[in-house]
């Protein structure tokens, strides 16, 4: 398992990436993209991890990474995001929708606010940011890609997740939907399902125990480093991908 050397995949290209901050897939995914040669748009709604990402990005990038704080939940940020990022590198070429949010609760503890708060990041989130980068990627007039972050729990039971599998499960459906609005502009639009990627703030949220079960149904028996979900994202995103849009790749061993 040996971090990849950069290929010049994205070289020129203007990417956009929502929840970007911290150790997980965000972060990974902006890393690889700028490995790869891409200008990128990192974006959060909290400013202060926002700012740690962008800084520890620039000693490496600097002059092609910039950031915006973006709350996924306010259509207007979502459009601020958009023009931001448009205005600061000319265009963009791809749009990484990665934030989501999930936690573990009973159907029969959980309440309307629960439901609603994850869906809306997770979903409604995912809706409003590809629907803004569309109609960014249409007046361009010269295609696109956009990759979602769905999860293998939009697939498969687990107790606990019946809001955060709802979800995932509705980010499968609408790529594969909106990949058909999307086509006749040139405009491809796919996700990716990972299951377990390890990194520290999901050690702090999830029980030593759970993570341990998890990581045994996996045919590697452990966990994916984010990076390595990061780089299916980065082929997704490039033009090695031109034929695929609607699909939904796993990143495990589990799907249906």
């Amino acid at each position: 398992m040996n971090y990849p050397e950069g290929h010049n995949l994205l070289e020129g290209k203007t990417v956009v990436v929502t929840a970007a901050p911290g150790t997980g897939i965000g972060s990974a995914t902006a890393r690889r993209c700028l490995e790869e040669g891409a200008s990128v748009v990192i974006s959060d709604h909290h400013e202060r991890r926002l700012a740690e990402t962008l800084d520890a990005l620039k000693g490496e990038h600097d002059g092609r990474v910039a950031a915006l704080t973006c709350d996924v939940t306010d259509e207007e940020q979502v459009q601020a995001l958009v023009l931001g990022a448009a205005n600061t590198f000319g265009r963009i070429d791809v749009m990484i929708n990665n934030a989501g949010l999930g936690g573990t609760k009973s159907v029969l503890d959980m309440t309307d606010d629960e439901w609603a708060r994850v869906l809306d990041v997770t979903l409604n989130g995912t809706f409003r940011c590809t629907r803004a980068a569309l109609k960014q990627m249409v007046e361009q007039g010269d295609g696109g890609a956009i990759v979602n972050n769905a999860s293998v729990v939009g697939w498969r039971a687990q107790r606990g997740q019946a809001h955060y599998a709802a979800a995932k499960a509705g980010v499968m459906a609408f790529t594969r939907c909106a990949a058909m609005d999307a086509a006749e502009y040139g405009i491809r639009i796919n996700a990716v399902a990972p299951s377990l990627a390890a990194h520290p703030f999901l050690a702090k949220v999830t029980s030593e125990e759970l993570l341990t079960e998890l990581a045994e149904r996996e045919a590697f028996g452990r966990a994916a480093q984010p990076w390595e979900v990061a780089n299916v994202m980065v082929f997704l995103a490039s033009d090695l991908a031109s034929y695929m849009t609607g699909e939904v790749v796993s990143v495990s061993s589990q799907h249906p």
